[in-house]
């Protein structure tokens, strides 16, 4: 006959009963079927995020990586009566159209000057001085423009005289359409020596 014996001590005795096992440790599929789903819905809510941040992201970049939006051609005037007038000295005129900067559209008006160029025809020079933007004035008396704030001078043809601007006056695209002249206004870097266009 055998002994039944049991053991309360801490330093050994039978495992438990499979059964106890087996609650201790839990039901293994159901948990992993959790995982798995998790997992599932964590990837597509991570994909629908993305997708619906790219339009997001694109419309904020869109003004950094794009540059100004450039002007439309505007018309100075009858070209034989401008051609008269700037084979005399060069005719003042202003011009306005509307500019695009990042989400905001504004009506700018610059001013030109319509001029005789250096090898005959007329030319458009832009008014901006490329030293620091202000305007360069024609003086009749002495035959040049005059950059009112740093005292830089150009010939009638827009070419570097004097002073600090590091370039002479900017020439403007222009075209003669049904007897006008017409010009598109452009933007260009200031401070330095070549020209680049940037709007």
């Amino acid at each position: 006959m055998g002994v039944l014996t049991t053991s309360n001590g801490a330093g050994g005795g039978e495992a438990p009963p499979a059964h106890h096992a087996a609650e201790a440790i839990g039901p293994l599929v159901p948990s992993t079927r959790r995982s798995f789903f998790g997992v599932l819905v964590g990837s597509i809510s991570a994909v629908v995020g993305v997708l619906m941040a790219v339009p997001v992201i694109r419309f904020a970049l869109d003004p950094v990586l794009h540059r100004a939006g450039g002007a439309d051609w505007f018309a100075l005037g009858s070209h034989g009566e401008l051609a008269a007038a700037a084979a005399a000295q060069p005719v003042r005129a202003e011009v306005s159209f509307r500019r695009v900067d990042g989400w905001r559209a504004t009506t700018v008006k610059q001013t030109v000057w319509v001029t005789v160029g250096a090898k005959g025809g007329l030319v458009v020079l832009s008014g901006t001085c490329p030293h620091l933007g202000c305007v360069a004035l024609w003086h009749g008396d002495s035959g040049r423009f005059v950059c009112p704030c740093h005292n830089g001078t150009f010939d009638r043809h827009g070419e570097h005289l004097s002073g600090p601007p590091p370039r002479g006056l900017d020439p403007l695209p222009v075209k003669v359409e049904d007897g006008k002249l017409w010009v598109k206004y452009q933007y260009y870097r200031g401070l330095v020596s070549d020209r680049e266009v940037i709007g």
